[in-house]
């Protein structure tokens, strides 16, 4: 990916992109894929927003069972199923407990008769997946004894056993996009982050285009479009209703999805399900109350869902110190071994997504159903422009594919949808993962730590030699940086060809550095001097660039701090 705004002045496109989140990465290779022409832009960093604040969690529909909802369970599958297939280097199986205590609805025959028809509605779930540990593995019951030695802090007072199943993990949520944009800039897209469309152009009744801006510079631009897609999530509504005056024919209803990160994990490699304080409004048979989960990732555990509606800007949402310490005593009294103290949470992540219609100060909240698509030929008899509002990251894939449906039809041009469900996007040709690991574990001649080497093939998958080949112009740069897992190379790889602009973009989004908690002063310095060489830096500017990441890490014990770009907050 190279950033060449000139190139975006320089022709009309069939399709412009404003959004470099998940939605819009999806759509921008669906779209190239088709032959469009396409421009991209992201007004911050690729995936800065709520596609970077992910619970990790690729989600293939059993929930939808209580809901008695089949078309969702199938989606569902049907996209989990697309992402272990074309990225399998970032997407494994999940297995997930669910403990079970006395009989009725909250015992484990009830819970076996819902794995079963999910396992029937979902018999094709590993369609052509090679790779027998990306596999998704039919549900099953444990006794008591089993959940026991998988989870022995459990309660085991009326302790039945528990049902599992397996659902989809991200190993980095940003690199999944990231993967998604470089298949479409190699493909042909012409994509740049840091670029804010602030209008859009009109002229005869149609859009065709947009006012944009250099975050970095200020200069203003025009990129010029045949359609143009607005995929810019919670941000949606305001950019239509600022620039148009255009108001959606059901105002979106936005929950701030909050989970934190604790530098520990239970004793298995399973996700725990525990009973929180609030039940599903919409469910037709639930149990007591929904689910809260404590999930292993990588040497971290992932502790939530919690949402809470929100209706202010989506630039100023944040996550409380209140709120952080409420949170935690729910998941203390929903499984007291874990014995979590506010203290203890590294990192705590938080993105705004759709949500169902609930009423002001409603406890038990009713979540989004389906994806928005907005046809505003239609809705505001102005041609030219479609606004694509997605629910959940793991349907973005198909859920571009609908929207770039729609840009064909608008565009005249009757083309297949492409096979994103199989083709594999970058770092993802690879068959067994595992089989993989070893053969490069054994070929390689990097002196890296199994731990590094293990973590670049998650992160660059089949593309891994780009990174180490840098070694050949210094062999420094394949060290790791600090006590991480992450080498100077990736730093170098992220400038030269991943578009990384600021010292945010490497510790947040290009590596793992960041992902889960404060890296350490060194290693800031490290990427700092790294990108400085590169991109010519003085050293009062890597300086501020350390600042401000240092900005998005609270210091001297304080617990929360907002950074309206990246929208990570943490605590050291």
């Amino acid at each position: 990916m190279k950033r060449n705004l000139s190139e975006l002045t320089g022709k009309e496109y069939d399709l412009v992109i404003i959004g470099g989140g998940i939605f819009g990465a999806c759509a921008a290779w669906d779209a190239v894929l088709r032959g469009f022409s396409v421009a991209l832009v992201e007004r911050g960093d690729f995936s800065s927003g709520t596609s970077a604040n992910s619970f990790k969690i690729v989600h293939g529909g059993i929930r939808y069972i209580q809901h008695g909802d089949i078309m969702r369970i199938r989606e569902s599958c049907r996209e989990r199923s697309a992402l272990l297939r074309v990225a399998p280097h970032l997407v494994q199986p999940l297995p997930t407990v669910i403990p079970t205590y006395g009989h009725g609805k909250n015992g484990k025959f009830l819970l076996a008769a819902g794995l079963l028809g999910y396992d029937l509605l979902t018999s094709d779930r590993n369609l052509h997946i090679k790779d027998p540990d990306r596999r998704i593995p039919r549900g099953r019951l444990l006794s008591r004894g089993e959940v026991v030695e998988l989870f022995p802090g459990l309660e085991r007072n009326g302790l039945t056993g528990a049902a599992m199943f397996s659902d989809g993990q991200m190993y980095n949520p940003t690199r999944l996009v990231l993967s998604f944009l470089l298949s479409s800039a190699a493909a042909g897209a012409e994509i740049a982050n840091y670029v804010e469309a602030i209008n859009f152009i009109r002229s005869k009744g149609r859009v065709t285009g947009i006012e944009a801006q250099d975050k970095l510079t200020g200069e203003q631009f025009q990129i010029r479009g045949k359609v143009v897609l607005n995929a810019t999530g919670p941000w949606a509504e305001h950019l239509l209703n600022k620039q148009l005056g255009f108001k959606l024919e059901r105002k979106g209803t936005y929950s701030r999805d909050a989970c934190f990160v604790i530098p520990r994990q239970l004793d298995s490699r399973h996700a725990l399900a525990v009973l929180g304080r609030t039940r599903d409004p919409d469910a037709l048979l639930s149990r007591n109350a929904r689910h809260l989960f404590i999930v292993p990732w990588r040497d971290y555990s992932l502790i939530g869902v919690w949402h809470v509606v929100y209706d202010g800007n989506p630039d100023g949402f944040a996550v409380t110190e209140q709120e952080l310490k409420a949170f935690v005593e729910e998941i203390n009294a929903a499984y007291p071994a874990l014995d979590l103290s506010v203290e203890e949470i590294s990192m705590w992540n938080a993105g705004l997504l759709p949500f169902g219609e609930n009423q002001d100060n409603a406890t038990n909240l009713s979540y989004g159903k389906r994806s928005l698509i907005v046809d505003h030929a239609r809705q505001h008899q102005v041609e030219g422009l479609v606004t694509l509002l997605g629910v959940r990251y793991t349907m973005a894939r198909g859920e571009a594919a609908k929207a770039i449906d729609l840009v064909a039809r608008k565009l005249n041009r009757r083309v297949p949808r492409p096979a994103t469900a199989k083709i594999p996007i970058y770092g993802g040709r690879i068959e067994h993962f595992e089989a993989f690991v070893q053969q490069v574990t054994q070929r390689s001649e990097a002196p890296l730590p199994i731990k590094a080497l293990r973590a670049l093939l998650h992160n660059h998958g089949s593309e891994y030699d780009r990174i180490l080949r840098y070694g050949e112009e210094n062999s420094a740069w394949v060290e790791t940086i600090a006590d991480s897992t992450v080498i100077k190379a990736e730093v170098l790889q992220a400038v030269r060809e991943e578009m990384a602009l600021k010292l945010s973009d490497i510790i947040f989004r290009r590596t793992d550095l960041a992902t889960g908690e404060y890296p350490g002063n060194e290693a800031l310095q490290t990427c700092a001097q790294l990108m400085a060489a590169e991109l010519g830096w003085t050293a009062k500017h890597q300086h501020q660039e350390i600042e401000e990441v240092k900005r998005i890490f609270p210091i001297f014990g304080q617990v929360v701090r907002e950074d309206s770009s990246a929208q990570v907050g943490v605590a050291i």
